[in-house]
């Protein structure tokens, strides 16, 4: 299975998002890889505070480590790049991490 960093969008719609993210996870399972989807993970109750600044930025970092064991970092588009992402993708670009971008709708 290829390890990939997933993203999606989290703030705004958090309930909308939280359930996109999970197809995203369950789509990216379904094509033989093994996502990590630390929005998903971290901003579950007592975890971290997305709400948060300082806590939102420690999330993201915490998640962007994984790219030591990554083989991709994909990118999940249908509702559009959000602030984290972009941070991701600014991230994933100065250390030349390969991304994809997807769309399940």
């Amino acid at each position: 299975m290829k390890r990939v960093i997933l993203e999606s969008p989290f703030a705004g719609d958090v309930e909308r998002n939280i359930k996109y993210a999970r197809q995203c996870a369950r789509h990216s399972l379904s094509i033989g890889e093994a996502p990590i989807a630390s929005h998903l993970l971290y901003t579950q109750d007592g975890i971290l505070n997305d709400e948060n600044e300082d806590e939102r930025k420690l999330g993201i970092d915490a998640g962007l480590a994984w790219k030591e064991v990554a083989e991709l970092h994909v990118f999940y588009i249908d509702f559009g790049i959000s602030q984290g992402m972009q941070y991701a993708i600014n991230y994933a670009t100065e250390n030349n991490i390969e991304i994809e971008y997807r769309k399940i709708y």
